[in-house]
């Protein structure tokens, strides 16, 4: 029976059956919603989980149903199409707008798909994620519509047992299920040419913050995003966790409160760039990468003098010579050590930090930080030089202390001192 049947076009009518409809929807959930879960059963919480999963999906379908048919909305109101009616009257986002009324036109053409939305076995995010993969087949000159129509059965059907995640990775790999022979090669062309893309869109960006507090290059903090192909991805984001991890666990077995986890991933980052080996890195116009440090005699021999990563003041950033000798222990520095008149007085010596024999060696001797009290596993220490190396301190076991990155920075910190123990660890005390 049509709506019309019953429909007073005065707007008057009760008899209104879409009307009465979501009169009834209304009530029912305002009656829900008055009720405290607090003292629900867990059986009826589990229940009201479950069924309000199908209830999404259904009226996601009712939505999506309404959307396909929306054009008339758009003619009444001289809206271009009714995604902008969305925008205007209902605050949806344009980009929303527009993928709703995208996945509506997608869902209206293929019927299997729609009834597992109105059956509310397929949700909206699985809907959509089934939509681009029959597009894809859809463009493939080489699929019928046989294999369009089977390949909806298929994903339908792993619908209801998969994540939306999980059917977005079968759906790349459909045709090859359907005729395995027939399509091989064809995935592997498409793979190949995902890969290439994905190559393409890799970027990298960085930029100072400029939100330091002292002097117009000494800034505090550089931001940086990019995209990565996904298997580069997951290996960058392995490599951080597995920095990142030991910070938390020794957070969880101290009971103290754990930092947000992209603090600790930041940290990761960090920890990650310190430890890389100089050898590992390209060579830049015959010598070995290097960060070149230039600092005035006068500022060298100043607790609190500063220094410049690069050539000049202008073309480089200015640091503190505290964290110029902190780099020292973790990368291969040169330093530059200028006259009062600009003049090089001293090209000093290439300072490597300690080899991987010698860090085994460390973690042998020393088993954990040496910091008094501190029991931070050896493989997520620094090799510290006990003598600064701005001193004439040796790349060597004697010199060498393992310090976790904590108690690194305050070793190289003006505003605390330290001395060795004779258990032969080190007490920092905070300067008067």
């Amino acid at each position: 029976m049509s709506v019309e049947n019953h429909v007073d076009h005065w707007g008057t009518s009760p008899r209104d059956p879409v009307a009465t409809a979501l009169a009834g929807m209304e009530t029912a959930l305002g009656e829900l919603l008055a009720m405290d879960p607090a003292y629900w059963r867990t059986s009826q919480k589990k229940d009201v989980l479950a069924r309000l999963e199908t209830l999404k999906a259904q009226q996601a379908a009712l939505e999506l149903r309404v959307l396909a048919t929306a054009g008339d909305i758009a003619e009444e109101t001289g809206d271009k199409d009714a995604s902008a009616w969305m925008r205007a009257e209902l605050l949806v986002d344009k980009g929303a707008a527009r993928a709703q009324m995208k996945l509506a036109t997608s869902v209206s053409t293929h019927e299997l798909l729609a009834a597992g939305l109105a059956d509310g076995v397929v949700t909206r995010d699985k809907a959509r994620v089934i939509t681009n993969a029959l597009n894809a087949i859809e463009a493939n000159p080489v699929a019928s519509n046989e294999v369009l129509l089977l390949a909806e059965k298929l994903l339908v059907g792993y619908a209801t047992r998969l994540t939306a995640n999980e059917l977005r990775i079968v759906g790349k790999r459909i045709l090859t299920e359907i005729d395995p022979v027939r399509f091989e090669d064809a995935e592997a062309k498409a793979l190949l040419a995902e890969e290439e893309r994905a190559q393409q869109k890799t970027a990298l960006r960085v930029w100072d913050n400029h939100d330091g507090t002292v002097g117009d290059n000494h800034d505090g903090t550089v931001g940086f995003d990019g995209v990565l192909p996904v298997a580069l991805g997951m290996r960058f984001k392995t490599h951080v966790e597995a920095w990142a991890q030991p910070r938390k666990q020794q957070f969880v077995e101290k009971g103290t409160p754990l930092p947000p986890w992209e603090r600790l991933m930041g940290q990761g980052f960090a920890r990650l760039l310190e430890t890389i080996d100089p050898d590992a890195l390209p060579r830049h116009g015959g010598d070995p990468t290097t960060i070149n440090v230039v600092i005035s005699l006068d500022e060298l021999r100043k607790e609190l003098g500063t220094a410049v990563l690069g050539y000049d003041e202008t073309n480089g950033t200015t640091i503190s010579a505290t964290e110029a000798r902190k780099m020292a222990c973790n990368a291969t520095i040169i330093p530059w050590v200028l006259g009062a008149d600009g003049q090089v007085l001293d090209a000093g010596r290439s300072s490597r930090f300690f080899q991987p024999i010698q860090r085994k060696a460390l973690r042998l001797q020393q088993k954990c930080c040496q910091a008094d009290g501190c029991d931070m596993p050896p493989e997520w220490c620094d090799a510290h030089h006990l003598t600064p190396w701005s001193l004439g301190g040796k790349t060597d076991l004697k010199d060498g202390v393992l310090l976790c990155p904590h108690h690194h920075r305050l070793a190289h910190a003006p505003g605390f001192t330290h001395e060795r123990l004779p258990d032969g660890t080190i007490r920092f005390t905070r300067r008067p």
